[in-house]
């Protein structure tokens, strides 16, 4: 190396501008991703044919946050159709997993269901979301969509800052079973050095190469009723864990008409139950009786973290898997509902749940091509690599999306078998007039709702073009009264929510605060895009 640097020292603040493009736009949060999905574009595949090659790469790329062991979902607009198509492709409980059996097999740790080993993890959805959006919107095959994932995994790609940083935080949480047999594969597979990879190390990872070559040549089929499913039937059993071949083999993704609230004459859209979508259209259904002073001035603040809590109030209440669900939770978002609920609120911070938000791996991913196609796209391990259990020879990381689940039967979200858990991963959507304005996400557990409601307000109430309504200073509602801010949040809006009652710190850690990226297609069909300040993100575009 000539010269010495570290590749996450800030010395100095940077700007980013929106992107424009008129044949494609493919935004990730690294830039190996993005090529990846520009990469089908230029060889004819569509904006679907992207979204899957840019999400098949994310699962080797960002490994830290997401694989072929978890869930996904997405909205996409279809120009063909003239319509907004939305897929749920989380995954069940098995059929073995019940609270009776968890608590018998002494598998919860303090009541709850632990985020390691084989305890927390339910079917993956990933895989079979890459089929279903090939096979009904694809110009492409799945194999020639998944070849550059395929040779990132293959030939090896450069370690990214903040991709070495999550690896490292992945490395210290899973040392402690370094001699457990469960994670043996684990450590073989992400950590052949023996340490966490460093900036700007070449990364790969071979078998997961194998893997995704099969899932192309079967359209996903060994993942669910062949070979990668009896491999991973095979190490559950050995281990102890519930997940069998026919968990694998029933699991469907789910094709869903989206839901959407109309907030300014923008109908901003989001995924259904189980998903938590629901809350953001919720906050934004409470805002939109309100009329708002500036950006981050401390009264659009207060209002924007009261109709956060009040939303995910009610949704811890009701929101799960929608066939166990006590409610129509189309009743959430009507606009009486909103008004109710904006008749409530004061002037003064209230704790709504006393709820703990955990910390996860997600990672979204947005595109759009020339034909107007767009595509929001989101997938996730839970959290970080999530179970840490790692099928031997295949690359595949299993979620832990599991440990979501309650062990007390009382609530809304308990865990039964075959049941979908509330699930944080939601992708977004605007549309206007019935025609799309483009999608939209911010990654990060429960920071992903109150990401979309500050993304949206930036753009509809702010004016702010998509990197600005990106890098604009971000608050997140922890737990009761707790409210986290950015290093670059207004210190005096900040003591100004302190006064109003909120108890405001400083967070240092950016991940904290999500990951976001962005499209809009303006009138005359140029897209405008926005990506992550705050992580490796990238836009691919031409």
């Amino acid at each position: 190396m000539a010269y010495g640097f570290d590749p996450l020292s800030q010395t100095y603040p940077s700007q980013r501008f929106p992107i424009y493009a008129a044949g494609g736009m493919v935004n990730c949060s690294v830039p190996q991703a993005s090529a990846a999905g520009l990469e089908v574009l230029r060889r004819g595949g569509n904006a679907m044919d992207a979204a899957v090659a840019a999400a098949a790469a994310l699962t080797v790329t960002e490994p830290t946050a997401n694989g072929a062991g978890g869930d996904a979902f997405a909205l996409i607009w279809s120009a063909k159709d003239g319509k907004l198509y939305g897929l749920n492709s989380s995954g069940k409980a098995p059929q073995m997993a019940s609270i009776e059996r968890y608590l018998a097999d002494g598998a919860d740790k303090d009541g709850k269901i632990p985020r390691d080993g084989w305890a927390p993890v339910t079917v993956p959805g990933v895989p079979m979301a890459w089929a279903k959006v090939s096979e009904r919107f694809g110009k492409l095959s799945l194999t020639e969509t998944l070849k550059p994932a395929v040779c990132y995994a293959r030939e090896g790609y450069p370690c990214g800052p903040n991709l070495s940083a999550s690896w490292k935080n992945a490395y210290r949480h899973y040392l402690p079973f370094r001699n457990d047999p469960r994670f043996t594969a684990w450590f073989d597979t992400f950590a052949p050095l023996g340490r966490a990879y460093e900036a700007g190390e070449m990364i790969r990872l071979p078998d997961l190469a194998d893997t995704l070559e099969e899932i192309g040549k079967t359209c996903a089929r060994s993942f669910y009723t062949g070979r990668l499913a009896e491999r991973i039937d095979e190490e559950s059993r050995k281990h102890g864990g519930y997940l069998r071949f026919e968990d694998l083999a029933a699991h469907e993704a789910l094709w869903v008409e989206p839901i959407r609230v109309s907030y300014r004459g923008y109908d901003v859209c989001e995924i259904p139950p189980n998903g938590q979508g629901i809350v953001a259209l919720m906050a934004l259904n409470i805002l939109k009786e309100f009329s708002f002073d500036g950006c981050l001035t401390p009264l659009t603040c207060h209002r924007q973290l009261e109709a956060v809590k009040m939303a995910f109030a009610d949704a811890f209440r009701y929101v799960t898997d929608p066939e166990h669900m006590r409610i129509d939770y189309h009743d959430l978002l009507s606009p009486e509902y909103g008004a109710s609920r904006a008749a409530e609120m004061t002037d003064m911070a209230q704790v709504w749940t006393h709820r703990i938000p955990p910390k996860s791996g997600t990672v979204y991913m947005c595109c759009a091509d020339r034909e107007g196609n767009m595509v929001s796209w989101i997938q996730s391990n839970y959290a970080g690599f999530g179970s840490g259990i790692v099928i031997p020879g295949t690359g595949i990381a299993l979620q832990d999306r599991g440990a979501d689940f309650s062990l007390d039967p009382r609530d809304t979200n308990c865990l039964m078998p075959g049941k979908r858990s509330y699930h944080t991963i939601i992708p977004g959507f605007i549309m206007k007039d019935g025609l799309p304005v483009g999608p939209f996400g911010v990654m990060g557990a429960y920071m992903q709702p109150q990401g979309h409601v500050q993304v949206v307000m930036n753009c509809v109430d702010f004016h702010l073009d998509p990197q600005q309504a990106l890098d604009a200073p971000r608050w997140q509602w922890m737990r009761g009264g707790r409210i986290a801010v950015e290093d670059r949040f207004p210190e005096t809006v900040a003591q100004e929510l302190r006064s109003m009652g909120h108890d405001v710190y400083r967070e240092h850690a950016t991940p904290l605060f999500g990951r976001g990226q962005m499209i809009v297609r303006l009138e005359n069909g140029v897209l405008a895009g926005g990506t992550e300040s705050r992580t490796d993100s990238n836009i691919a575009c031409f």
